[in-house]
């Protein structure tokens, strides 16, 4: 980072299937999509990270620092999801995950839960969720201030949930707006 000059903010929204890393350190000859192929501007980190079958907001910066305290659990920095989960949520699984989950490496903290309606403005998937005609789905959005590994997928389904489409819409202060798969942008490091 230059002297005199703030971190640098980029907003992404990763799209389905994209590695949430500049480069893929899987098997040999695997060709899997990662950040490289949507932004090429050096010096830039993710500050946290999506998991391949998740979509939406990553924050990268090019300053250690402010990348450490977007990513690290002890800033309760507030993550928020929309989430597509198979099955019709009762006043029960809301309520045990208002107040948290106990999962295998231990409780959660308690989440904000809200039911919607279906986004009208949310684009396709690609490939799309699979359709169940005999299976009700629901529309959740969900706020965590943990960063535990697939930490949204376990709490709903330990509650009889499965999640069957993920897409970060916040991350603190920084929101997904109007950003299309595969674009960024610029942002403060303030986060407004």
């Amino acid at each position: 980072m230059a002297k005199g000059r703030g971190a640098r903010v980029i907003l992404f929204n990763k799209p389905f299937g994209v590695l949430s890393q500049f480069r893929d350190k899987g098997t040999q000859g695997s060709v899997r999509p990662t950040l490289s192929s949507y932004i090429d501007v050096p010096g830039f980190y993710p500050a946290g990270r999506l998991d391949r079958d998740s979509e939406g907001l990553m924050v990268l910066t090019d300053n250690g620092a402010l990348q450490a305290r977007i990513a690290h659990p002890k800033f309760k920095r507030p993550k928020t999801y929309l989430v597509q989960v198979e099955g019709a949520p009762d006043a029960g699984a809301l309520d045990a995950l208002r107040q948290g989950v106990d999962l295998k490496d231990g409780k959660t903290a308690p989440a904000q839960i809200t039911q919607l309606d279906p986004p009208a403005d949310l684009w396709e998937r690609d490939p799309p969720v699979r359709f169940r005609k005999t299976v009700p789905d629901a529309w959740l959005q969900i706020t965590i201030r943990e960063g535990r590994n697939r930490q949204v997928r376990r709490m709903t389904a330990h509650v009889g949930l499965p999640t069957l489409r993920l897409i970060r819409i916040a991350v603190g202060d920084w929101s997904l707006n109007a950003l299309r798969p595969g674009a960024w942008r610029w942002a403060s490091e303030s986060g407004a």
